[in-house]
């Protein structure tokens, strides 16, 4: 029999990726995979994302447990935020998963958001898990989200997160994949958008779109798609994209610390993997951030929320 302790499973099937974490002595073990897009798409149909997860999922997990002692417990994220209607089929492949393994396994299983998952894999990530003890500004910026919420410690949920600032049209992602599209980038397009936008060291001039402690990014689609159709270089727009969602989010932080206080500030989602807008807003804000691959929708997020349902980490 092994000697080892039991581990925490999770599982995240997102509208992006299909992820599965295990946590093991306080380590993690991440397999993930992308949900495959034809070339020109933005994005999926959430039947196509049902069926990629269904083919991809007992793929992603079998890294994840073998060779891997018993089960403690498993996580599993089952709908995009802790709220009232919040719901996208895609996660059912996953839930349903879980409820299967844990129910063969005899532990608990326990539901988080994906949003909540995405928290905890940049505290993770950036060290900063006694910040689940105190409130904490805490933004998702990804292809489905462009919000910052206000986290405070909770019993059930481990993070409750509610929502004080959000974009109120277009996404961060979403405009970063459209200009990538727009360029002859694949999708999801952020790696190769800030490759291009790195070559690009002349001065570019944004300003936000603001209203109160919201903003607008539709503007930068709209921008993006002018310069490229007048002849810019891809380079410029490029960086003309990336520098505006900059630009945006710093505007919104600056409005909720100056409500709030001098919160410490977490940045989480695929876009926060962007190393031109990290390096920006981490010395403008001090802020952490995950590391790239913690950053991107993943499952060890909701593995570390069921560790502390547990009462680890």
């Amino acid at each position: 029999m092994s000697s080892r302790e039991p581990v925490i499973l999770g599982i995240d099937t997102s509208n992006y990726t299909t992820s599965a974490a295990r946590l093991e002595n306080g380590e993690i073990l991440n397999s993930k995979r992308l949900l495959p897009v034809k070339p020109g798409q933005l994005g999926l149909r959430q039947s196509d994302a049902v069926f990629h997860h269904v083919q991809q999922l007992p793929e992603i997990l079998e890294p994840v447990l073998q060779d891997a002692p018993s089960l403690r417990a498993v996580g599993v994220s089952d709908r995009p935020r802790a709220q009232d209607g919040s719901y996208m089929p895609c996660f059912t492949v996953g839930l349903g998963t879980a409820k299967v393994l844990a129910q063969a396994a005899g532990v608990p299983l326990y539901r988080f958001s994906h949003q909540a998952g995405h928290i905890a894999a940049a505290l993770y990530s950036a060290k900063r898990l006694d910040w689940m003890e105190q409130r904490f500004l805490a933004f998702h910026v990804s292809g489905g989200t462009t919000e910052a919420v206000l986290v405070t410690p909770s019993r059930e949920e481990i993070l409750h997160a509610e929502i004080v600032a959000s974009s109120l049209d277009l996404k961060g992602g979403q405009a970063v994949d459209r200009t990538g599209v727009l360029l002859g980038l694949p999708f999801p397009a952020g790696p190769e958008l800030e490759k291009l936008a790195l070559q690009w060291d002349a001065p570019i001039k944004v300003r936000p779109v603001m209203k109160g402690s919201d903003c607008c990014l539709s503007g930068i689609e709209n921008q993006c798609r002018k310069l490229f159709e007048t002849g810019h270089p891809k380079e410029e727009i490029a960086r003309y994209c990336l520098e505006s969602i900059r630009a945006a989010l710093e505007g919104m932080c600056s409005a909720l610390l100056e409500e709030y206080g001098n919160l410490p500030v977490l940045f989480a989602g695929g876009v926060m993997s962007n190393s031109l807008i990290r390096s920006a807003l981490t010395q403008r804000f001090g802020a952490s951030f995950a590391e790239p691959a913690f950053s991107a929708d993943n499952a060890a997020g909701v593995a570390v929320l069921a560790a502390r349902r547990e009462g680890l980490l």
